[in-house]
């Protein structure tokens, strides 16, 4: 960002209705291993659900959860991960996610996800009704279990969730989910995962908000908690991220992130967003007493300043987006993030990229913006300072005809 310009340099850069209607049902306890597992298959792990999962997840899609799981002699919790994470559970507003017919830009439907061609080999007919649909509850939630069957599962859940979306951080936030939602926590196979199966599902949500108030900035909410300790965190707080960090990382209850009272430098980080994007709170607090310049080219890891591509490369590096490889090997700058990642605005994240008149580019996370134009566009606290800051705007700046993006699944 040019520091009197305010412009990057060319430089930088539902509750468904769900008729149960299954083709197989577990008898007696609804958590006990089924000996109806599938032949030679490992036995499912057999954890009653929690007391997070009874309240989280629908009944209908509970019981389907579990008898997918039990059919394919696979874990459950495993299935409800992957539920929550596409389209929490049918309730997702995103119409690929409920609505028949509909899918997102990747093609993916249902309430699992599914792309056309990944269902045509997949695809299971659990309501028996002589026809799989991936908008079916009960047919998406057993063609997933066919899937994770098919490309590993259970002998490598990881590897199987990567199949299914070829995102670390994804195989990440399934486990994370179905760790929560089992009774006893447990961790699945922690081996790397393999890349397999290109036709997996993408699992984009494009019809998400865009994380961004355009009528209101997203602020310092006065009356916001200063933080909570560990000790006190709220649910769904990613507490490994204080140990990969030398910040301070302090989480606040919900999705919407916001500055602590009194330091314009520092993000509450929102426990209710998936890990990836609260690790990407915590890469933005890790760049706000940098200047802007050109050192983070081509790579961004512990430059002297940073400009509005390389704080994108940045954050997207360390939330386990992008990898440094990537980054460090294609050198991406601004003009490079109109094109990139998934069209439209993310449920979490949205990138706004713009070519013309000057490339620019900058990262909404949670509401809160990224960004190191300021120049009299800046209302915040952070006005007056060059360099990757967290930013109030009021709206969106019209000086670019914007290309609104977002890193898949976000």
């Amino acid at each position: 960002m040019r520091r009197a310009a305010a412009i990057c340099a060319a430089l930088g850069a539902a509750g468904l209705a769900v008729v149960l209607m299954v083709a197989t049902t577990i008898a007696g306890s609804t958590w006990a291993a089924s000996s109806d597992s599938m032949p030679g298959s490992a036995v499912a792990i057999a954890e009653p659900p929690s007391a997070i999962a009874l309240t989280d997840i629908p009944p209908a899609y509970l019981r389907l959860y579990e008898a997918a799981g039990a059919r394919y002699g696979l874990d459950w919790a495993i299935l409800a991960g992957i539920g929550r994470v596409e389209c929490d559970h049918g309730r997702d507003p995103d119409p690929a996610c409920t609505r028949e017919g509909a899918v997102n830009a990747a093609g993916a439907g249902g309430p699992m996800q599914f792309l056309a061609g990944t269902w045509a080999r997949y695809g299971v007919d659990a309501e028996g009704d002589g026809r799989p649909d991936r908008w079916s509850p009960a047919d998406a939630i057993y063609g997933a279990a066919n899937y994770l069957r098919a490309v590993g599962a259970p002998g490598d859940y990881r590897a199987a969730l990567y199949a299914y979306n070829h995102a670390g951080w994804y195989v990440e936030e399934v486990e994370r989910w179905a760790t929560r939602y089992r009774s006893t926590p447990t961790r699945i196979d922690e081996a790397a995962p393999a890349g397999i199966d290109e036709a997996a599902p993408a699992g984009i949500d494009e019809a998400a908000p865009a994380g961004i108030d355009e009528a209101a900035p997203a602020g310092i909410d006065e009356a916001a908690p200063a933080g909570i300790d560990e000790a006190g965190a709220p649910e769904g707080a990613d507490m490994r991220l204080a140990s990969e960090t030398a910040t301070s990382v302090r989480f606040v209850a919900g999705a919407r992130a916001m500055l602590t009272p009194g330091d314009g430098h520092v993000a509450l980080v929102p426990a209710g967003v998936p890990a990836v994007a609260q690790a990407m709170v915590v890469a933005g607090n890790e760049l706000q007493d940098l200047p802007y310049g050109p050192a983070g080219h081509p790579d961004p890891r512990g430059a002297s300043a940073e400009d509005c591509s390389s704080t994108v490369n940045y954050v997207l590096y360390r939330a386990g987006v992008r990898g440094i490889g990537e980054i460090v090997a294609e050198n991406p700058l601004a003009q490079d993030y109109v094109r990139w990642g998934a069209p439209g605005p993310g449920r979490w994240v949205t990138i706004y990229a713009a070519d013309a008149p000057t490339p620019h580019v900058f990262i909404v996370i949670a509401g809160l913006r990224l960004d190191t134009s300021h120049a009299g566009t800046d209302v915040g606290p952070n006005r007056d300072e060059d360099g990757p800051r967290w930013r109030i705007f009021p709206s969106i700046p019209t000086w670019a005809r914007w290309s609104v993006r977002h890193p898949p699944g976000l």
